[in-house]
């Protein structure tokens, strides 16, 4: 996994004191990140290449670690398997500790105990993500650390990436305008006869060439409301809709565009236009110092006022390594979050998709989604071409 930045020995690549502020706020002394995408965080952009697509190995798994006493970066420590000691070599790992010894997720949780165990009597409250940690792991750090109350820290951690960086927006402009660039080329070479599972394969292929790492393909064609790549085939007048996840150094690209195969009729240029009214509204609402629920309340409103109501659903959502992440803006029970940020304001340097997405009864899906990076002064729309029909001819 390429850097986003140089790293520097001995020198967080993130901003500690807004770490230490939000620990504070926890009353967390220390913190354990054992997620792919918090330690990539905390090391600037690192992930070992030999584990970048898998985990398990031999009876357990790779399960890396980042250890963080607050106020005090310098006594951070990396815990990885022993081939790192390539990338150490290398300067990869900014962390003057390094514990890089056996793989294996019980191996990891005694040398996460025993760096906690050196730093002394002063780690009282420890924060590690209770969602991304394995049992095993889990058992062996609470045992060893008997003395220490034991907490999840999945929100001060999310709260840390909220605010991107010059570079994480770099990555997430790209990945938008790569996976845009991606669906446009793959629209242009649709034909009748061709099935959603071929589609969908040039989508990612297209992805690829570009550079980015394929996550998924969301696909629909015709009056059908499946979004499952198939063998379904395409015929003259289908309208396609490709909702594709594809990322730049490990940060994603979540859009959705519309095709049609054929001049659309007014009907249809009518309800992608209710879509888009509602997207151009929410942005809108985007802001630094606005609070984030208005973004969520103007689509609602509008969809709730339409007739459109009884099939079409507006969201909003955090963007970044994760594809819901914070900013969380509303209560989301499928996703397993709840609307924490709703009543903060918005701040410059997050990122945000917004979606807009109707299941018509009659004509099929239609949907639009955009990643929008707040702005002191509004917004910035990323990747933001092709959002009307996509006409479709051969």
């Amino acid at each position: 996994m390429t850097q986003i930045e140089p790293i520097v020995r001995g020198k967080a690549p993130f901003d500690t004191r807004r770490l230490d502020g939000l620990m504070d706020e926890a009353g967390l002394d220390a913190i354990i990140a054992t997620s792919k995408h918090n330690v990539q965080y905390l090391l600037g952009g690192y992930r070992f290449f030999f584990f970048d697509t898998m985990d398990a190995m031999g009876t357990s798994r790779y399960l890396p670690a980042v250890v963080y006493r607050r106020g005090r970066p310098e006594e951070t420590v990396y815990v990885g398997c022993g081939m790192e000691s390539f990338e150490r070599d290398l300067g990869s790992l900014w962390p003057e500790a390094l514990d890089l010894g056996n793989t294996g997720t019980q191996a990891t949780a005694r040398q996460v105990v025993e760096h906690l165990r050196r730093l002394g009597n002063g780690i009282r409250r420890v924060g590690l993500e209770a969602p991304f940690i394995p049992a095993d792991a889990d058992r062996l750090i609470r045992a060893g650390l008997g003395n220490a109350d034991i907490v999840d820290a999945t929100v001060p951690l999310e709260r840390l990436r909220a605010i991107k960086t010059s570079a994480e927006i770099a990555c997430l402009r790209q990945a938008s305008e790569k996976v845009v660039a991606s669906m446009l080329a793959t629209f242009r070479a649709c034909r009748p006869g061709e099935s959603k599972r071929e589609i969908a394969e040039r989508l990612r292929r297209e992805e690829v060439c570009r550079g980015l790492v394929f996550d998924y393909c969301l696909i629909t064609a015709g009056t059908s409301l499946n979004r499952a790549p198939s063998d379904q085939i395409i015929a003259r007048g289908d309208i396609i809709s490709l909702d594709s996840g594809a990322n730049e150094r490990g940060y994603i690209g979540d859009l959705c565009r519309m095709g049609v195969l054929g001049p659309p009729d007014s009907e249809l240029e009518d309800l992608l236009g209710f879509v888009e009214e509602v997207q151009q509204a929410a942005r809108r609402r985007v802001r630094a110092g606005a609070p984030g629920r208005d973004v969520v309340s103007i689509g609602h409103d509008l969809v709730a006022a339409s007739p459109h109501k009884p099939y079409t659903h507006y969201m909003a959502h955090g963007m970044g390594l994760v594809s819901h992440e914070a900013p969380r803006l509303a209560d989301m029970p499928r996703f397993s979050y709840t609307g924490d940020d709703a009543a903060r304001p918005l701040e410059a340097g997050m990122v945000l998709s917004i979606e807009t997405t109707m299941a018509h009864p009659r004509r099929g899906f239609i949907k639009l989604e955009d990643t929008i990076l707040v702005t002191e002064a509004g917004h910035e729309a990323l990747g933001d071409g092709g959002r009307g029909w996509n006409v479709i001819e051969w």
